[in-house]
């Protein structure tokens, strides 16, 4: 049994998506990140990082509990366990190289121009532009590398794309003012479109529907999404 530890956001999606392909046994451990849930203590003995998503395998290696955190490491843990979606031997240092592309650009440049364009204060126009633009490069850099391909690495659906899509699925929010978002990267909407179709992803958009997280962003919520904005106390 795996402990999912979880709030609806990208990088959780992905793994929701990646369990839902598996059929890996899995709980749903609902963390509220708006109520500042991911900095208790039990939780931190999970993830360090106080960030979601984040897992322990109750049956790890050696039959032993792992945890493990950060949604890149969790996708290759969960492929490497279940032996699917890793695609072809042979195309395993594309998978890799895509994959902290992903991890390392693609998201986190999502993730801060959907906070500069949507959370930060005004006066940012710099910081906005800046993410923004840089979310848009990466668009255009793994569109042109989609072009005449169906998948990111290899000839099959592997874990790279599931992790695009996790991000993807967020493309009006990292693209905002656009209505079809993906619009201007047709081999990027393409592959969207491709894994958004599989029955795993609808099942995937379900996980932790049950929890009532919390929706409003009022000062608890500020203070527990962005720590780093408020002085310690004493």
């Amino acid at each position: 049994m795996i402990r999912f530890y979880y709030h609806p956001t990208p990088n959780p999606a992905k793994v929701a998506l990646l369990l839902e392909e598996t059929g890996l046994p899995y709980e749903v451990v609902p963390v509220d990140t708006r109520k500042g849930e991911q900095h208790d203590p039990a939780f931190l003995a999970v993830n360090p990082n106080a960030k979601v998503p984040a897992i322990v395998d109750l049956d790890g290696p050696g039959g032993k509990p792992a945890r493990v955190f950060d949604s890149t490491a969790i996708l290759i843990y969960l492929a490497e366990k279940a032996d699917a979606f890793l695609g072809a031997p042979d195309d395993r240092p594309e998978l890799l190289s895509w994959l902290m592309f992903i991890a390392s650009g693609l998201g986190p440049f999502s993730g801060q121009a959907v906070h500069f364009q949507h959370a930060a204060p005004e006066g940012l126009d710099y910081a906005r532009n800046r993410y923004r633009r840089e979310a848009e490069r990466h668009y255009e850099v793994l569109d042109r590398h989609l072009d005449g391909r169906d998948w990111i690495a290899g000839d099959s659906y592997t874990i790279a794309d599931i992790s695009a899509w996790g991000w993807l699925e967020r493309a009006e929010r990292v693209l905002k003012g656009k209505t079809d978002p993906l619009a201007d990267y047709p081999n990027l909407k393409r592959l969207f479109q491709a894994v958004d179709a599989r029955p795993a992803a609808e099942r995937a958009r379900r996980v932790g529907s049950d929890h009532d997280f919390k929706t409003v962003i009022d000062e608890q919520a500020q203070r527990a999404l962005y720590p780093s904005n408020y002085p310690k106390a004493g």
